[in-house]
């Protein structure tokens, strides 16, 4: 994928151009520290340094900050993702900064340990929480962070969940921040937007008289379709996509890999079929949504480094050259959604590196070979434990081999409600002390539904507790152990009905 240092870099202007007459907002600064420094950074307290490319403070025994951008932005949305290493007492806070005036003046949304997020102001040292609300806040955890100032109203989020917002006329500009109260924390993938008033979604593009060999994505004319109804649930539940921006069609390869490569909300209808190659990086709060029952991907596939908040629907992947999608290194909020996959090189869905909160639903594994991996490698516990958290419903896997899924190291992954049919090698494996449920599905001639206490190849066995299960002409579910309940509400749909059910509703065409 590739990666925006600033505004003031050639290849941001070339991508912000390109979508110029579509964008609801301008990248003011981004900062994925990749480049192994924290140039335009400055810092007060704390013990500040750029490691394994993300930006870390590891002091806990006072108050740390760092600040960077122009104290002339007024109207601007920071987002970055926050990881709390450690507290240092209760009621600390690790906290994103906006309007900063200097190292005690400024607005920031603070997560607690005592469980709360508050949206607050600094004035002269001095605190007033503005509006708070419950949030789980864990050691550990990545979270994104959000924080928008827009004339004298303050909105901010957690993981594109429950806003908080605030009405306060204290600061009109000021730059951007990270900080930390007796908390050492890790900052990552920082992105400051301005704000600017969207376009009418039925505006024509603007004319452009000369060729371009890279063309920018149209604006859907009005009556296009634009993404149906139907909302994520399971463990992705809250991700918006590209909600609240603006919606592009693309037809063509460059098309495609601008559209994905922007900065911000936008929702991408694709039209046709496109021919990319291996696995391309897809940036955060994307909707990418194939038009009626013919949009394909062939050749390549979604690649997510450090993203969140995408929604991938009504697609076709075809040839997948590796992974048609791969969602890894700490993603989140993904959702996978009526699609359908064919004849990928390796995996349909691999969901690995420390990512979660991500549902796969109403999907057809179509023949393929190895249709989903959870958890890479035997070796990755480290990244790996207290991650993982999928939900896997509604899914036909037919005739298709293996890995449906393969499990190390995750829990819970919730598998329900899914029509087996016909897999030659087996179903579902816990390895690794992974932690499966397995519920309500129904399996139709698979010898190895589920393998868990003997392991399964060369990894160590797992934990996999299986109910209201149907199987016709299928082996036994191996079980072995406990495993956590998922943190959700959910409906099952009767065992019996899965087939039925799940044919007429998976892949493209269905929504």
């Amino acid at each position: 994928m590739r990666v925006l240092a600033a505004i003031a870099s050639a290849a941001a202007v070339l991508v912000v151009a390109t979508l110029a007459s579509v964008a609801t907002a301008a990248p003011l600064f981004a900062d994925n520290f990749d480049d192994g420094n924290a140039n335009g950074w400055t810092t007060s307290g704390g013990s500040w340094s750029v490691s394994s490319g993300a930006y870390q403070q590891t002091g806990t025994s006072s108050d740390a900050r760092a600040r960077a951008g122009s104290a002339s932005w007024a109207n601007y949305t920071v987002s970055v993702r926050v990881r709390a290493n450690a507290f240092n007492g209760s009621n600390r806070f690790v906290a994103v900064l906006a309007r900063a005036q200097s190292n005690t003046s400024y607005y920031y949304v603070a997560l607690r340990s005592n469980n709360t997020v508050e949206l607050k102001k600094l004035v002269n040292g001095s605190a007033t929480t503005l509006v708070a609300t419950s949030v789980n806040v864990s050691i550990g955890t990545w979270y994104t962070l959000t924080l928008r100032v827009d004339g004298s109203t303050l909105t901010s989020q957690v993981n594109g969940g429950s806003t908080l917002t605030a009405s306060d006329s204290q600061y009109a500009s000021g730059q951007i921040g990270v900080a930390t109260f007796n908390a050492s924390a890790t900052f990552d993938d920082v992105n400051v937007e301005s704000g600017t008033t969207p376009p009418s979604p039925s505006a024509s593009p603007s004319a452009s008289p000369t060729s371009s060999p890279s063309p920018s994505p149209s604006v859907s004319p009005t009556g296009s379709p634009q993404p149906p109804a139907g909302q994520p649930d399971g463990f992705a539940a809250g991700t918006t996509g590209g909600a609240g921006g603006p919606t592009v069609v693309v037809r063509t390869t460059n098309e495609l890999l601008t559209a994905i490569d922007t900065i911000g909300p936008l929702n991408i209808h694709v039209q046709g079929t496109i021919n990319i190659t291996s696995k391309q990086g897809v940036r955060p709060n994307k909707t990418i949504l194939g038009l009626g029952s013919t949009a394909t991907i062939n050749g390549g596939g979604f690649d997510f480094y450090r993203s969140y908040n995408v929604i991938i629907r009504n697609l076709t992947f075809t040839n997948a050259e590796d992974d048609a999608v791969n969602v890894g290194q700490n993603s989140h909020h993904i959702w996978i959604d009526h699609n359908r996959f064919v004849s990928p090189v390796d995996g349909a869905i691999d969901i690995v590196r420390g990512s979660e909160y991500v549902t796969v639903s109403w999907n057809h594994f179509d023949h393929t070979d190895k249709s989903m991996l959870i958890g890479h490698s035997d070796s990755n516990s480290g990244e790996d434990t207290g991650h993982l958290k999928v939900s896997i419903h509604h899914n036909w896997f037919d005739n298709s081999r293996q890995r449906h899924p393969r499990v190390r190291f995750g829990e819970p992954v919730h598998v329900y409600n899914n029509y087996f049919l016909n897999n030659e090698l087996y179903a579902v494996a816990s390895t690794m002390n992974g932690g499966v449920l397995v519920e309500g599905n129904y399996f139709q001639n698979v010898p190895f539904p589920c393998y868990s206490a003997s392991g399964y190849a060369e990894s160590g066995p797992g934990r996999l507790v299986q109910r209201n299960n149907i199987f016709t002409g299928s082996g036994a579910c191996e079980v072995n152990g406990s495993v956590a309940a998922p943190p959700y509400s959910y409906t099952l749909t009767p065992t019996a009905n899965v087939p039925s059910v799940v044919m007429a509703g998976v892949g493209v065409g269905k929504l």
